[in-house]
């Protein structure tokens, strides 16, 4: 259990705060996260690694010469936004280009790709390595869409070692994708982690038996099998990587990893049998590590990673590095730190700005939708909250558990910025504003998500002089639209998207019949709680859910539940309002 916080909601806030304290000679930061306290030197390549934080040292505890530039760091368990994603580049950008490299989970992919599109966008040569390192989330022939755990800090360390030695962003980029190649990891839990101020833990594995294949955002593992002895662990833990060996590969890097309450002891009575049983498969063990590197808060649960050298690789692994987290060698050129710098300002975008309409421009009729909108937003808060503990249940089935925590997070920020718009701002703007303020707060998969939705609801709605049901029902579509497309997702994948065509199918054949909006809405709603409930029946394919599949059988799909829940408060909202007229 996580015993020591103030405010459960400002946790990373205050951690990265109190790091950063600890840490002043070392690390600075920004807004979104850390960077280096010494900037970089001049057309050096920009390493920039994050996620939900809840893993440390990962990830702000490997930022430091031989490592990364910057770290972005979400909240707990979940993605950070596009926004922190570009305030940490900005600020330790040398002109060299920018790398992102992070492990595979959707929320990340989306908000770290929009990033990198818009640092293109501003003439910034950015680019991205996907980690994709755990054995147990896909098949060998599916290695493309495992995630990441921990084997990053092997992608870290090669990485930043080639920037460090002023490689260019091509060789880097290279280098980074060729130790993704090599790196394999599995890992098993014994006990599920707790967030803060949570009062049980995300999942909890029975006495006597550990769960293989865990996540590190805390997913429970693959399957559950009897508890084993040090020796047979070494062995269940090492097979399935000696089973993805490189032909004629006998050297590797070897990280044994604690997942937050096993002790160092424990580790290394593991590790010795690890050692033992690579060994007696041939393989020379180059630098090992053994400790916490990669956490899952107070996780009972460990990881073994190996990364197969060849000759440019493990001059790279066994490089100098130095960060609050990890140090190995001797980093020399170190001048007398920087307590605290400005990030500079961003460069100006070559996209054609989106125009913004005075208000003098915005019509009577947008100004009334955008108060609806308001009033619709706060409706859906309420509702959320409410269910806020079903939704990290649904969730934690399969997942990490924070869905609900994540909602509420993002309607509160998306309620309080309509709420502080001027009352002369139209809908299209006032989506807008709440759509950026749900992605920024939010993060994760789900916040990236409804914050383009709003935004594209806004955007089809405009500032008309007047509004028909028709229009809703465009708008709709093409949230549905961006949102397939952002998401990679299509129906039948068990995803909100499940919930969300049949809302948008049952509205359009409601308005087409001619019948009020408010029955239209109500009609629709109903066919998404139908599609939510399906997914019940549904095996995710897309996203955490993916490597559980069996499991997420017979519960419906988080993602889906919260989108009817929403439905419905809006639909009984404005028919409510249309009775009272």
């Amino acid at each position: 259990m996580t015993r020591i916080f103030a405010d459960p909601d400002a946790f990373v806030a205050d951690a990265l705060r109190g790091f950063a304290a600890a840490h002043a000679g070392e690390v600075a930061l920004v807004d979104g996260g850390v960077v280096r306290a010494q900037p970089l030197e001049p057309g050096r390549v920009a390493v920039l690694i994050g996620g939900g934080s809840g893993h440390y040292p990962a990830f702000a505890g490997f930022v430091g010469p031989g490592l990364a530039a910057g770290a972005i760091c979400g909240n707990i368990f979940t993605s950070p936004s596009t926004a922190q994603a570009l305030r940490v580049a900005h600020a330790a950008d040398a002109g060299g280009g920018v790398l992102f490299t992070y492990g595979r989970y959707a929320g990340d992919v989306i908000h770290f790709g929009e990033a990198e599109r818009r640092l293109r966008a501003e003439g910034v040569d950015a680019r991205t390595v996907l980690i994709t390192d755990d054995v147990a989330s896909a098949a060998p022939d599916a290695r493309d869409e495992r995630r990441g755990i921990a084997g990053i800090l092997c992608v870290f360390h090669v990485a930043g070692a080639a920037a460090e030695r002023g490689d260019s962003i091509d060789e880097v980029e290279r280098l980074a994708a060729h130790a993704n190649s090599r790196t394999r990891s599995h890992g098993v839990a014994f006990a599920g982690c707790t967030l803060p101020g949570a009062g049980h833990p995300l999942f909890e594995v029975p006495d006597g038996v550990m769960s293989i294949g865990l996540g590190i955002h805390g997913e429970p593992g693959v399957r559950d099998v009897p508890l084993q002895r040090a020796p047979e662990l070494a062995v269940t833990l090492a097979e399935p990587l000696l089973a993805e060996r490189p032909e004629g590969c006998t050297r590797a890097a070897v990280i044994l990893n604690g997942l937050g309450s096993v002790k160092y002891e424990e580790l290394y009575v593991l590790f010795g049998h690890v050692a033992e049983h690579l060994q007696g498969h041939g393989i020379e063990i180059v630098e090992p590590e053994c400790g916490e590197f990669v956490t899952s808060l107070d996780m009972a649960g460990v990881s073994l990673t190996v990364l197969w050298l060849d000759d440019e690789l493990e001059e790279l692994w066994t490089a100098p590095a130095s960060s609050p987290g990890f140090r190995k060698g001797a980093v020399g050129g170190r001048t007398a730190p920087i307590a605290h710098r400005e990030p500079p300002a961003p460069r100006a975008s070559t996209e054609p700005a989106a125009a913004t309409p005075a208000a003098a421009s915005v019509t009577d009729a947008s100004r009334d939708a955008a108060r609806i909108a308001r009033r619709l937003t706060r409706r859906a808060r309420d509702a959320v909250a409410a269910q806020a503990d079903h939704l990290g249940e649904l969730d934690a089935v399969a997942g990490d558990g924070d869905h609900g925590i994540g909602m509420v997070r993002g309607l509160n920020a998306a309620a309080e910025a309509v709420e502080a718009a001027d009352e002369a701002t139209g809908v299209r703007e006032l989506l807008g504003t709440a759509g950026d303020a749900w992605s920024e707060t939010a993060g994760g998969t789900s916040g990236a998500l409804w914050g383009a939705a709003l935004t594209q609801l806004g955007q089809s709605l405009g500032n008309a002089d007047r509004f028909t049901p028709e229009d809703v029902v465009a708008a709709v579509a093409a949230a549905c639209a961006r949102i397939a497309e952002i998401g990679g997702a299509h129906p039948g994948d068990k995803t909100m998207l499940d919930a969300m065509e049949p809302f948008r199918k049952a509205l359009a054949a409601r308005v087409q019949t001619g019948e009020d909006l408010a029955a239209c809405l109500i009609a629709a709603a109903s066919a998404a709680r139908e599609g939510a409930d399906a997914t019940a029946a549904m095996t995710p394919r897309l996203g955490r859910a993916r490597p559980l599949a069996e499991r997420s059988i017979g519960h419906p799909d988080p993602g889906a539940t919260s989108f009817w829940i929403i439905a419905d408060a809006v639909a009984h909202d404005v028919a409510g309002r249309r009775e009272g007229e």
